[in-house]
C-alpha cells in the first residue's frame, strides 16, 4: 500500500511544475486587476492540481521504463494512478469555478487537451508536427490566457488586448524551442511505443539546431516585446536571466555534436532548470517593479 501512494506521488513530478511557471509568471507581471485570493487560487490550480493530474494521466498510459521529465527511474503504474488524475482534474475544476465560469471552462478545455495527448485513442504525441503545435499552444498561448482571466476576475473579450496576445505568442514560441529537447534522450521508448515525436524526425543533432534557432527567435522577440509593452522592460536583467541557459544549450550542443550519448535526461533536466529559474527570476522581479508589490511592505 506505501508503495503504490510513493509510486503515485512521484508520478504526479510536482516540482515539474517549476519548469511551466513561466507562464503563469508572464501572465501575472501583465495582470492589472490580480488579487491576492485569485493569485494564490490560480497558482495552486495550475501547478498542483492541473499539470500533476496531465503528468498522472500521461504516466498511465505511457507506462515508461526509462527516464521521464522530472523522473529519472519511473515506478510502475497502476490504476489509481488513472484515478488520481481524474480527481485532480475534477478539483481542479471546483476551484476553478470559485474564481469564474470562464477560467473554469479554460481548465476543463486543458485537461481535455492533455488527454487526447496522451490517450491511445487519439495520442497526438505520437505526431511529430501535431505534437508539437499542441504541446506549445496548450502550455504557451492558453495557459497565458487562461492565467490571465484567472487571475483578474476577467471575461474572454479582455484577451483581445495585444499585450496578452503577444505575450501568449511567445510563451508558445518559447515552449517550442524547449519542447523538443525534452525528446532527444527518449528516442528508444518512443520509438517502442510507436511514437512519432518531432526529435525522432530531426534526430539529434538537426533537433539541436532547431531548438537553438526558435529560441534565438523567441528571445529576440521577448526583448521586442519587453520594450514596448511593459512599464519598466528591464532588457538587460532579461538577456542576464536567459544567458544560463544559452550557454548550456551551447554547451550541451557542442557536447552531442561530438557524442550523441550525451543528449541524455540529465543534461536536459539541467537545461530545464537554467531556462525555467532564469525566466521565473525575470517575470517575478517584473511583477515587483511593475506592480509595486515591495512599496506595501
Amino acid at each position: 500500500m506505501l508503495k503504490d501512494i510513493k509510486s503515485l506521488i512521484l508520478h504526479l513530478r510536482i516540482p515539474f511544475s517549476w519548469f511551466l511557471l513561466p507562464i503563469f509568471l508572464a501572465a501575472l507581471c501583465i495582470s492589472p486587476n490580480f488579487d491576492g485570493k485569485r493569485l494564490g487560487l490560480v497558482f495552486l490550480i495550475l501547478h498542483f492540481l492541473v499539470y500533476p493530474a496531465s503528468n498522472a494521466f500521461n504516466s498511465y498510459f505511457d507506462k515508461d521504463e526509462k527516464s521521464i521529465g522530472g523522473l529519472k527511474n519511473p515506478p510502475p503504474v497502476n490504476k489509481g494512478l488513472y484515478y488520481a488524475s481524474l480527481l485532480l482534474d475534477l478539483l481542479a475544476i471546483w476551484l476553478a469555478f470559485k474564481i469564474s465560469i470562464w477560467f473554469a471552462g479554460c481548465i476543463v478545455i486543458y485537461s481535455i487537451a492533455s488527454r487526447l495527448y496522451s490517450h491511445p485513442s487519439v495520442r497526438i504525441k505520437k505526431y511529430p508536427v501535431t505534437g508539437l503545435l499542441f504541446t506549445s499552444f496548450f502550455q504557451g498561448y492558453f495557459t497565458v490566457c487562461a492565467a490571465y482571466l484567472g487571475l483578474n476576475g476577467y471575461e474572454p473579450w479582455n484577451l483581445m488586448n495585444p499585450k496578452v496576445q503577444l505575450m501568449g505568442l511567445l510563451s508558445s514560441l518559447l515552449l517550442m524551442a524547449i519542447y523538443p529537447l525534452t525528446q532527444v534522450y527518449q528516442h528508444e521508448e518512443d520509438a517502442r511505443r510507436g511514437d512519432l515525436t518531432i526529435s525522432r524526425v530531426l534526430g539529434i543533432r538537426k533537433t539541436f539546431i532547431f531548438s537553438i534557432s526558435v529560441f534565438i527567435i523567441s528571445a529576440a522577440g521577448f526583448l521586442l516585446y519587453l520594450e514596448n509593452f511593459l512599464f519598466v522592460p528591464q532588457p538587460g536583467l532579461f538577456l542576464i536571466s536567459i544567458a544560463p541557459a544559452a550557454v548550456f544549450l551551447v554547451y550541451w550542443f557542442r557536447k552531442t555534436f561530438i557524442d550523441s550519448t550525451a543528449a541524455d535526461y540529465s543534461k536536459t533536466m539541467w537545461f530545464n532548470f537554467f531556462a525555467a529559474t532564469g525566466m521565473n527570476f525575470y517575470f517575478f522581479k517584473t511583477f515587483l517593479v511593475n506592480t509595486n508589490v515591495l512599496q506595501v511592505f
